[in-house]
């Protein structure tokens, strides 16, 4: 048996980060993957500029392009696009970016035992066991980063609850679809699929097409991503890779730690409702995970139980508007889209994408009118983000 202080359940980038920022503060760490890296994920591949500024080094080795224009649609008709003089989003590809945030957490220290499966966390005396068939791995804390189909989840002794949206998304050759038209340019395809939209992303050789929505979309996926390939003349037959996966939305006052198991990512369902995205989230709680096991294994706090409010104090503000405006755009698409289109909505989006709009309830001023009268919207729609909003407030109050 394997003996160390921190067993990370998951090498994507949730566990990865995680794995890297304990090993750099001298913890025992070994990252558990049942793939062999480098290996790839299905995922748009964007990286915000909110996300990247969680991230404890750059990743210019595995950025294909960078985002300065975004064209947004209503319904394949009305358009516009604003711009940004610095890059809003870096595009890279998971077997890429993956690969380099495990070769950072091994460069670290952290051991890599890839290839092995887990199949479950157990409660051992003081600590854990992580049972796997090459072996088991006993540690003071696990942290589960399998994400939203692997076994952590049901080790922190309490239901995991999380709704879906489905996703389902392809590759297309430059060749195919003019790359350089697409070069610096992402596409945003509103109120085409319920509870979603529609996106096409630029990367080095090819471009990114896709879409997502409800999980009771999930069978009508191909013929919505068929209407985006007509929409912008790309040939069914250009497409390759396709394939499909689950977007896993944490439900309020689930529980991210019980019995010495934190989760993050995906496990814990941190995935933006709004965008899909949860590479941000992956970065943050992987950031606050190994902060709070390294407080309780170099002995300043007795237990783990910081980690869930300190995540959900940070996370959860953006989250309740991220629901609310979901509810809008798919209730009230159009008037969504107008509001997002005037002209003093770009810098809150702006701000949004880069990080520096934490809680977008605390902005005031005529900037703060989009934020308003989407989240009244939402609201309109029955959206869920009071519920959030509470849960942040009452953990600020604990953290």
């Amino acid at each position: 048996m394997t003996h160390v202080e921190v067993a990370v359940v998951g090498a994507g980038p949730a566990g990865a980060l995680a794995a890297y920022a304990l090993a750099e503060r001298g913890a025992s760490v070994v990252l558990l993957d049942r793939a062999r890296f480098p290996r790839d994920k299905p995922c748009g591949g964007g990286l915000t500029q909110r996300a990247l500024r969680m991230l404890p080094f750059p990743v210019d080795p595995v950025v294909e392009d960078r985002v300065h224009r975004i064209d947004f649609r209503l319904r394949y008709g009305p358009s516009f696009h604003r711009c940004s003089d610095e890059p809003l989003v870096l595009m890279t590809q998971r077997s890429r970016l993956d690969a380099f945030l495990v070769e950072h957490a091994v460069g670290a220290g952290a051991g890599l035992r890839d290839g092995v499966k887990v199949s479950g966390i157990e409660p051992n005396g003081a600590g854990v066991v992580v049972r796997t068939d090459g072996g088991d791995v006993r540690a003071a804390v696990a942290i589960g980063a399998d994400g939203a189909n692997g076994v952590s989840a049901a080790a922190v002794g309490s239901p995991v609850r999380r709704t879906f949206c489905v996703a389902f998304e392809g590759n297309v050759p430059n060749e195919s679809v003019s790359g350089d038209r697409h070069r610096g340019r992402l596409v945003l395809e509103l109120g085409v699929v319920p509870g979603g939209y529609a996106w096409i992303f630029p990367k080095a050789d090819h471009v990114n097409v896709g879409v997502a929505g409800w999980e009771r979309e999930g069978p009508n996926l191909r013929r919505h991503l068929g209407r985006l390939l007509a929409a912008h003349g790309i040939h069914t037959d250009a497409v390759v890779g396709l394939r499909g996966h689950r977007l896993p939305l944490r439900a309020p006052h689930s529980p991210l730690a019980g019995n010495r198991v934190l989760l993050v990512g995906d496990a814990a369902g941190l995935v933006d409702p709004l965008s899909g995205d949860g590479i941000y989230e992956a970065a943050l709680s992987a950031r606050e995970a190994a902060a709070a096991a390294g407080r309780f294994l170099d002995g300043s706090a007795a237990s783990l139980d910081g980690y869930a409010a300190a995540l959900i104090a940070r996370a959860g503000p953006l989250c309740a508007a991220s629901w609310e405006w979901k509810h809008a755009f798919d209730r009230f698409s159009r008037l969504s889209f107008g509001i997002t289109r005037l002209p003093f909505a770009w810098p809150i989006i702006q701000a949004l994408l880069r990080g520096e709009l934490v809680d977008p309830a605390a902005s005031g001023g005529l900037k703060a009118l989009p934020i308003f009268l989407l989240s009244m919207l939402g609201r309109a729609a029955k959206a869920p983000g009071a519920t959030y909003r509470r849960e942040a407030a009452q953990a600020r109050a604990t953290a």
